[in-house]
């Protein structure tokens, strides 16, 4: 793979190893689009280690053996792909970036990320925002990245937007990022003017620690994505700024009231879609309102049957992605049984004492949290939401066994 940065455009070569369908680090086959991105606001000074690593958040799925840059790289971002990808890195022979003094937030405005931003009041946000592209036609328009942009300004929080195209170097499954982590490139790129020494995402307990949604199913202490000792999180180390989980141990029934529970609770948006509210008909909009209905011991809440599309895999048999929420929302949500989720309750005995572990903090997340950053927010989930209990640490280690 041979990358160039001119300005804010990626452009970038295949060698003959590499691929054109690659995988990325939850093994789910990512198909190439083109071979060229933006992104806003690039400084031209960057450190080098901070254009290399936003590239390699593009290239990533689709490198086989070697990447050479266009700029010297420091050892230690070559050590960092060497020893987790098996990719020779080149030309290496730049100082080390040194890292920053302030944590940000990756906001999206779902809340996850809101959930970060009640436990870090302080911390200033960067939000994504895709935009078109100019060689690849949109085939995903109803995503509408210009209301969650106009949201994340309403916070009157400090915020920089960062808009890309990079969203469209995927061909399939479809428009979106080649590597979880490319959402945060522009955030990277601007490390040294924001003076980044950590980047915070909402990543929750299921992503973290119980294998996500869209592999294996199981406790995953080495998750290859977000453990901080993962290949993703010493390449981000090595740049000097360290990937930071304030809500890495806590269910999304936590993070959905801390969210409704925060000043920032009008702006909350995990629909792609909807423009005056959620649009209450897409599968996200179903999931999170089962966690809602669940929170606020309500019955459920949403025009979608079980006969259309978006409800046919919650009609399956498990396992399948948040699967602990979905256990989570059939113990607390009165009337589940004449509700879509109605078949579930086939394949679960769940019930709240079974899925109390959910209401409290996994400690050994907030262990992982760099030291600048652990006090903030060990005193803030040991007092909003409480640690887990032995038994309970044991039900999250035991996850999918």
């Amino acid at each position: 793979m041979r990358v160039t940065w001119s300005g804010g455009e990626l452009t970038f070569r295949l060698d003959p190893e590499d691929e054109i369908t690659g995988k990325a680090a939850d093994e789910h086959p990512v198909k190439l689009a083109t071979n060229t991105c933006t992104i806003s606001g690039v400084p031209a000074d960057a450190h080098p280690d901070l254009y290399a690593v936003a590239a390699w958040t593009v290239v990533a799925p689709w490198t086989r053996r070697k990447i050479t840059f266009d700029r010297a790289v420091s050892a230690e971002v070559a050590a960092a792909l060497q020893d987790g990808w098996g990719v020779e890195a080149g030309p290496v022979g730049a100082e080390p970036r040194g890292a920053g003094g302030t944590l940000a937030i990756s906001y999206s405005g779902g809340a996850d990320s809101v959930a970060a931003s009640a436990i870090y009041p302080d911390a200033p946000f960067v939000h994504f925002r895709r935009v078109p592209h100019a060689r690849v036609p949109n085939r995903w328009p109803h995503y509408r990245s210009d209301v969650l942009a106009k949201l994340a300004k309403r916070t009157g929080r400090e915020l920089t937007v960062v808009e890309s195209d990079l969203e469209f170097t995927l061909a399939e499954p479809r428009p979106g990022y080649p590597e979880h982590h490319a959402v945060a490139a522009g955030a990277l790129l601007l490390a040294d003017r924001m003076d980044l020494g950590g980047l915070a995402f909402g990543y929750e307990l299921g992503s973290r620690w119980l294998g996500g949604d869209r592999y294996l199913l199981r406790y995953t202490p080495d998750n290859p994505m977000w453990a901080p000792h993962g290949e993703w999180g010493r390449l981000f180390a090595a740049v000097g700024v360290h990937i930071v989980l304030p809500v890495g141990g806590v269910s999304e029934a936590v993070t959905m009231r801390l969210a409704l529970n925060s000043d920032l609770k009008e702006h909350v948006r995990w629909c792609l879609r909807g423009t005056d509210g959620p649009c209450r008909t897409c599968g996200k909009c179903l999931y999170k309102e089962l966690i809602q209905a669940a929170v606020e011991r309500r019955p459920i809440d949403t025009p979608i049957t079980a006969d259309r599309p978006v409800a046919r895999k919650w009609l399956q048999p498990p396992p399948f992605g948040g699967q602990e929420m979905i256990e989570y929302g059939l113990a607390r949500v009165p009337g589940i049984e004449q509700s879509l989720f109605a078949k579930a309750l086939d394949h679960f005995d769940a019930s709240e004492e079974s899925t109390s572990w959910l209401d409290h903090c996994y400690p050994p997340a907030i262990d992982e949290i760099p030291p600048r950053w652990r006090d903030e927010a060990a005193a803030f989930l040991t007092s909003n939401v409480g640690l887990m209990t032995e038994r309970e640490i044991r039900r999250v280690e035991t996850w999918g066994s």
